[in-house]
């Protein structure tokens, strides 16, 4: 065969096999809508689940259902866990459900009344050596009418792994002790999870710890980097405890959220450099209602806006705590490098709170930090308490308005005319599940 036949032949074979390739690579072969009865049926279809297919849960209640999500999918082509139609799949009583893989979503579901005794509803690994990393749970509801339990501990949705997103989900009525919504760090789980545009619905007064809406961390993993994202959601009187959201960790994100009549605060508890920043705080003149608690080290609280928060003490709109000489990891770090700036506080009863105490042993008075550009309007309250020396921070630019300032005249803080602009909520229809 004359030599420019044959490299014609190669040519035409070789820029074929090119396209075959890339349509390989751009998308999943064969992919499937696989119908799923009962749980036995999901544990045998995942076992040859490729990616791209879709694993549907069929309409109606799953009672006591174990139901196990693992599977191997890609960023193009996840493969996901769904309901035959949203809201229509029914998971109760004592079901639970794990998710443990890559690039697999779960989508569409119903966590009705889940049973109070179950420790666990929803956790993204099977066990402490398969977790989750790249998944996604969306457009899915937990909501109880029921009466948990309050002694017995009940969390329903735990984060594992890395680089998972939990997205436009509903959670409401939960009730009992368990935080709500836990994200666990360390041994093989590094964080880096997104939690945005859920809507955490009302959760009744627990009156001990173990009642927060959402935990990044615990005292244990406090000093690791959870570099999480809380962002775009709506609290809505979530009311379990202090703490709505108890931040144990570092380097974490909240920002754009709403917290509409919650009586608690987001509070950082536990962990350094977190970034709370144009959240917006809605009291209403209800009981209780509170902002921003700061406690440790090189935290940034910007751009915030604060209304008619009612809360005292660790409920204040915005305090920064004492700290505990050698604290011990459970207890209270001192305040360094905080910087405050730009937020508004409007007829708010407790404004700024400086050096509150939760501890006979809490002696060291923030340090090195700066509050700047920050506009306060009480016209019927004190705006400022200080319960320690202020030597260790540093006023500038800021603004008030009201009764009494509550110190004596600084630098840095002037009567002239602040920008009072409010930060636009976020409204109910804009988050949660779309069913």
């Amino acid at each position: 065969m004359p030599w420019n036949k044959i490299h014609n032949k190669f040519d035409f074979e070789s820029i074929l096999g090119v396209i075959v390739v890339l349509l390989l690579a751009v998308s999943p072969l064969a992919a499937k809508d696989i119908m799923i009865d009962y749980p036995a049926m999901l544990e045998s279809a995942q076992k040859t689940a490729q990616p791209g297919d879709d694993l549907i849960l069929a309409e109606g209640e799953w009672r006591d259902a174990k139901l196990v999500f693992r599977g191997q999918g890609t960023e193009s082509a996840p493969i996901r866990l769904k309901a035959a139609k949203p809201g229509k799949t029914v998971i109760t009583g004592k079901s639970i459900l794990r998710i443990h893989g890559e690039h697999l979503v779960v989508e569409g579901l119903l966590f009705q009344d889940p049973d109070p005794t179950v420790s666990d509803l929803i956790n993204f690994r099977m066990d402490s050596d398969e977790l989750a990393h790249n998944c996604r749970m969306t457009d899915c509801t937990v909501i109880s009418t029921q009466q948990g339990n309050s002694s017995q501990e009940s969390r329903w949705i735990g984060l594992y792994g890395s680089d998972n997103r939990v997205d436009h989900c509903t959670f409401e009525g939960k009730s009992g002790k368990g935080t709500t919504f836990v994200v666990w760090l360390g041994n093989g789980s590094e964080g880096r999870h997104q939690i945005d545009q859920n809507y955490f619905g009302p959760r009744e007064k627990l009156g001990k710890n173990g009642g927060e809406t959402i935990r990044l961390g615990d005292s244990k993993s406090s000093m690791l980097t959870g570099a999480c994202v809380v962002e775009k959601n709506l609290f809505e009187k979530c009311n379990g405890e202090t703490e709505c959201i108890s931040n144990k960790s570092c380097g974490n994100i909240y920002r754009d959220n709403t917290f509409l009549e919650v009586s608690g605060t987001l509070t950082l508890r536990h962990g350094n450099d977190c970034l709370i920043e144009k959240n917006v705080f809605l009291g209403n003149k209800a009981r209780g209602t509170g902002g921003v608690r700061i406690i440790g080290e090189d935290h940034v609280v910007r751009g915030n806006y604060f209304e008619k928060l009612t809360g005292d003490d660790a409920r204040s709109a915005l305090t920064l705590m004492m700290g505990i000489p050698n604290s011990e990891a459970h207890r209270y770090f001192q305040v360094k490098r905080a910087i405050v700036e730009d937020n508004v506080l409007v007829g708010c009863e407790h404004s700024l709170l400086i050096g509150l105490s939760d501890d006979k042993k809490a002696s060291l008075a923030p340090v090195d930090c700066v509050i700047e550009g920050n506009c306060i309007s009480c016209p019927k309250y004190t705006a400022i308490e200080a319960r320690c020396d202020l030597d260790g921070i540093t006023w500038q630019d800021n603004h008030f308005a009201g009764k009494n300032l509550g110190i004596p005249p600084v630098d840095g803080i002037s009567t002239s005319d602040g920008d009072f602009t409010p930060l636009a909520p976020i409204s109910r229809a804009e988050v949660g599940v779309t069913w």
